[in-house]
């Protein structure tokens, strides 16, 4: 199994959507585009922030399809292959056709909130029937459980397939943790963007990033830089924090699609339970787009 390196921005696509709700492909290739020619690491595709509890099987292959095309092998691609249902994903696993992926990223099975040993056997048994690596994903306020070092250390030690975790538990503390007492070739990632630095402080190794599908080429420096000790990007990351701020005000991916709607012209249609973000944000969102350039 090709190893994949978590090193650096990967970032955590959008799904557009045309007026009648359908998916506009369109404008999904010229985002992959953008963030390509930016300068991203990789591309994380139908993850949380694709809205991809919303999309229907065919869409899906349509969005894979889609990205698989435009990024023509120019960057490595994951995708989000995540579930509460641990047959239901070894099935997928032994099934679907992963062609045109590097890693599959898979997130802590949510609602039926497992114990910490029920996440160890749902991991096992994915990491069993990946054809791919792992990422594990930790995301508490989406899931309502944490799934804590121990276990994410038992996993990556028992199965070397597993070979990161995007950590978006938003403790410092646990990044530490899982750093210093982690195995050769397995990396933690920050799945929150305004937390990318202080991770990285910790030993991180990146960022799976909302932001940067907005500002694919300033927020991957940044990334660059602080992997490399540059302190510089401290006041770029300071020069972020309104739009951290804004990006998550109304949920996300209300606040990209926004911003990207804002600076790009993308269609900023979302798919219910999901709606746009109020007046008063995309009024704040506005000026904020207008006063950070891409550069």
């Amino acid at each position: 199994m090709k190893h994949f390196n978590l090193r650096g921005t990967g970032v955590a696509l959008v799904t557009p959507f045309n007026s009648d709700n359908s998916i506009d492909t369109e404008a999904l290739a010229s985002h992959v585009e953008r963030l390509v020619s930016g300068g991203v690491d990789y591309l994380v595709v139908l993850g949380t922030t694709a809205e991809t509890p919303t999309l229907a099987l065919k869409e899906s292959e349509t969005v894979k399809q889609c990205v698989i095309r435009a990024a023509a092998g120019r960057v490595p691609l994951v995708l989000g292959v995540g579930g509460n249902c641990t047959d239901a994903l070894v099935g997928r696993l032994k099934t679907e056709d992963f062609s045109g992926f590097s890693a599959i990223l898979s997130v802590v099975p949510y609602y039926n909130k497992p114990t910490q040993e029920g996440m160890y056997r749902h991991f096992k048994a994915i990491a069993e029937a990946s054809p791919l690596p792992v990422i594990l994903y930790n995301i508490p306020g989406r899931t309502g459980v944490n799934m804590l070092p121990s276990t994410v250390l038992r996993i990556a030690r028992e199965f070397p397939q597993v070979i990161g975790i995007k950590e978006a538990s938003g403790k410092t503390e646990q990044v530490e943790e899982i750093v210093k007492s982690k195995p050769e070739g397995f990396d933690v990632v920050s799945g929150d963007d305004g937390l990318t630095l202080a991770f990285i402080d910790k030993g991180a190794a990146g960022v799976i990033s909302v932001a940067a599908n907005c500002y694919p080429r300033r927020f991957s420096r940044m990334v660059r830089m602080a992997l490399d000790g540059d302190e510089t990007c401290r006041e770029t990351d300071r020069g972020f924090s309104e739009f951290y701020r804004l990006l998550f005000a109304d949920g996300n991916p209300a606040g990209i699609k926004c911003a990207l709607n804002l600076k790009y012209g993308m269609p900023g249609n979302l798919r219910l339970p999901l709606v746009a973000v109020n007046e008063e944000t995309r009024r704040q969102m506005a000026a904020v787009t207008q006063s950070l350039a891409d550069d």
